[in-house]
């Protein structure tokens, strides 16, 4: 790991433990995961969000603004208002993602659960998710809370990932080894 990406890292772990120990003060530990959350989708969703959270051209104010608004109109609670509020504040919104990451990560370990990045090329529904939980609990033998993502790129199939674990049955990369094999390659 580079020392930008430590640090990086130990910036996100900071926030990240400052906004649990609020919201574990306050019992609203599911409802900000589930902002969070929301928050992570947008921004894994919208070009203009990732815009948004990285651009140093904007100044604090538009950012915390901008911040403030979308998260009115998701009707966040006043702590999740507040700490996204002093992350832009502090001119942090671009580590904001690693933050919420770094968050649900810390919630899932406290309830003795595990995190799986879930990647498809259409969107699953909850039944689809449902079944990968219940397989992923069938093969780690500890309940999995699902982070689904959505690659147009994956043509079809799954990557799931578990940790450093990672399963990757897209049609991609099915179509690359062939293509490998073919050429004598793999």
């Amino acid at each position: 790991m580079t020392s930008a990406t430590q640090g990086s890292t130990g910036l996100a772990e900071r926030y990240a433990t400052a906004l649990y120990d609020l919201a574990e003060t306050d019992k609203t530990l599911d409802a900000v995961a589930k902002e969070l959350q929301t928050i992570q989708d947008l921004i894994q969703g919208s070009a203009d969000m990732q815009r948004l959270i990285r651009s140093p051209v904007l100044s604090r104010g538009d950012q915390s603004r901008a911040m403030d608004a979308i998260l009115e109109r998701l009707q966040a609670s006043a702590l999740t208002r507040r700490f996204v509020g002093l992350v832009a504040h502090n001119r942090r919104l671009f580590a904001l993602p690693s933050i919420i990451s770094a968050f649900i990560q810390r919630l899932a370990d406290q309830r003795g659960e595990t995190t799986a990045d879930v990647t498809s090329a259409k969107p699953l529904s909850a039944g689809q998710l449902a079944a990968i939980a219940a397989a992923l609990k069938a093969a780690i033998g500890r309940d999995a809370v699902l982070s689904a993502r959505v690659d147009p790129g994956l043509l079809g199939g799954l990557v799931v990932k578990v940790g450093s674990r990672m399963v990757d049955s897209s049609l991609r990369t099915k179509l690359l080894r062939l293509s490998f094999a073919i050429k004598g390659i793999g």
